[in-house]
């Protein structure tokens, strides 16, 4: 018996294959397209000749794969259905919380023990102290599967048996990565435009991210609170802040949808009456929005 059964070898599952096999698992792996395997098994991997194969092989089965229908692919074939049953079943593929939800009842029914798992970090990233494996769901498959979690992560977290969380997390942090990183691009074309080393504004951005993250941390407890008076930068200030982003993209003749965007959310905030708020307030416009 292998301690861990990997299945699926993109990028993210290579990297999580690696780590288990430097940290002295014995790792058996299993992918559609074996040749992916090869340095894996050059490294000490197991090969499974077939997803079943992977699934007998080890109590602990990790998956991480493009998405949860293509995991149901994977396991829903009867014979791998009914040897999963009895084991752990760890989802690292990316998700909705309902469909961890969702999932959580298909294993329950076949009597899987289920854990929903999510990687906030790139492949490259993972098995160092910046990679962050959120956990939800099973207590029971967690304590089986924390070690293996943590060869992978330099920070583990479990978040208890509500099966979606882990993935709702996911979401919120990729809408702000995702946001963050297009006001970075937006920020590049600027410049770009007037013959700034690109180079040396990523060196800045990351130099301020603790900052950032103070800021962040702040509104987060503003908008908790729900209380949004005596701001230091006010909704109307950063409207015009906006107007100012948008003239210079006019003016440069850049893309402006990203600055067209930001100004229409600042100014609803602005005319819901909103203009001498925090920012932070904006979360009573989307919630509007629903």
């Amino acid at each position: 018996m292998s301690d861990v059964s990997v299945i699926g070898l993109g990028s993210m599952g290579i990297a999580l294959a690696r780590a288990l096999l430097r940290k002295g698992f014995r790792v058996t792996v299993w992918n559609r397209t074996s040749a992916k395997a090869e340095p894996l098994v050059a490294e000490g991997a197991a090969l499974a000749p077939s997803a079943l194969a992977a699934v007998q092989a080890s109590a602990v089965v990790i998956v991480c794969v493009t998405d949860y229908q293509a995991t149901y692919r994977v396991l829903e074939a009867k014979e791998v259905t009914s040897a999963l049953a009895g084991k752990v079943l760890v989802q690292l593929s990316t998700g909705s919380p309902d469909e961890a939800r969702g999932a959580e009842a298909w294993a329950k029914q076949r009597g899987v023990d289920y854990l929903d798992g999510a990687i906030l970090a790139t492949p490259r990233q993972v098995a160092t102290p910046e990679c962050t494996i959120l956990a939800a769901g099973s207590e029971t498959a967690f304590g089986m599967s924390k070690a293996l979690l943590e060869s992978m992560a330099g920070t583990v977290t479990y978040l208890g048996q509500r099966v979606g969380v882990a993935s709702g997390l996911d979401l919120a942090f990729g809408s702000y990565l995702f946001a963050a990183l297009m006001g970075f691009y937006h920020g590049a074309r600027i410049c770009e435009v007037e013959g700034l080393p690109v180079a040396d504004f990523g060196a800045m951005a990351a130099s301020i991210a603790p900052a950032i993250g103070q800021m962040v941390k702040h509104d987060s407890d503003t908008i908790q609170a729900g209380s949004y008076e005596n701001p230091e930068a006010t909704m109307e200030l950063c409207a015009h802040a906006s107007e100012l982003l948008l003239r210079q993209a006019r003016e440069s003749r850049l893309n402006a949808e990203l600055p067209s965007f930001l100004l229409g959310l600042f100014r609803k905030g602005v005319a819901s009456g909103y203009g001498n708020e925090s920012t932070a307030a904006l979360i009573k416009v989307l919630r509007e929005s629903v």
